[in-house]
């Protein structure tokens, strides 16, 4: 009888050992609580998160989003509600993850969305203010396979674009031998992956002839609120620049995720004779 007693509690413990394997697992292999439109997580600028999305599912709310955007695949989705209480512009990145994310932004009710913006890696929006938005990270399959895995997540501000300041120096130079004027000056930006700038100037030569000439300048990756040099040659169409007044107008500008800033100088410049 002893024995009896201690098979059958040897088979109850297999049994609740297994038991407890089987539900561990379950909970586990559980899709995230954001899986679905429903449920979607609710945040706010300066919300980050990583979230285990292996298990997530895709269903047709996802196809309706994706239907404009056009990804390869919206796998492994999970969704966000942001709803914004001021204009702001937005980044969502999901750059960070350790497999191919993206990212897509719509407005409207779950079975009337509308895609504002999509992309891999990071997506930039512009929120206006008392407007829901919600947001589907998903793995695009461009890395080839897999079902999602750690999805690394951040909301962002992101500052405006700005051109504070540029100039054109009020004296150029101009090689004698060639005709050909440099211009110069200083500009100061935030916030823009690059600066352009383009301009022409003209001399009169005489009562009736003028000598025309155009030019450009760019960079990128000096918008960062300091005051950078520029200068630009200005090649003649017609004959050759000489020393003397010129006239000059210039246009700048420099643009970033959401918006471009621009500005506009006419000035009158002294040209002097440089190399010969």
């Amino acid at each position: 009888m002893l024995n009896m007693n201690a098979y059958r509690l040897k088979k109850i413990a297999i049994m609740i050992i297994a038991l407890s394997w089987w539900v561990s697992n379950q909970a586990i292999a559980a899709p995230p609580t954001n899986d679905t439109f429903t449920n979607s997580t609710p945040v706010t600028v300066g919300f980050s998160e990583v979230l285990d999305t292996t298990e997530a599912t895709t269903d047709s709310d996802d196809a309706l989003l994706n239907t404009s955007c056009g990804a390869p695949a919206s796998d492994a989705s999970v969704w966000y509600s942001f709803n914004a209480t001021s204009d702001t512009n937005v980044v969502v990145d999901v750059s960070q993850s350790n497999y191919s994310a993206g990212v897509l932004v719509g407005e409207g009710s779950q079975d009337n969305l509308q895609t504002i913006a999509c992309g891999p890696g990071a997506v930039p929006f512009f929120a206006t203010a008392g407007t829901t938005y919600y947001v589907l990270a998903i793995d695009d399959q461009l890395d080839g396979g897999g079902n999602g895995g750690l999805l690394s997540i951040s909301f962002n501000e992101v500052a405006p674009t700005t051109l504070d300041d540029f100039t054109v120096n009020p004296v150029g130079i101009v090689n004698i031998r060639t005709g050909v004027a440099t211009i110069s000056g200083t500009y100061t930006c935030n916030n823009g992956d690059f600066l352009g700038l383009f301009g022409d100037a003209s001399q009169n030569v005489g009562r009736i002839a003028t000598i025309r000439g155009d030019f450009f300048f760019f960079d990128s990756g000096t918008c960062n609120g300091t005051s950078h040099p520029w200068s630009g040659n200005v090649v003649p169409q017609n004959g050759k620049f000489a020393g003397g007044k010129a006239m000059t107008m210039t246009f700048a500008f420099t643009c970033g995720p959401f918006q471009c800033a621009d500005g506009y100088i006419e000035q009158k410049i002294q040209l002097r004779g440089g190399k010969k």
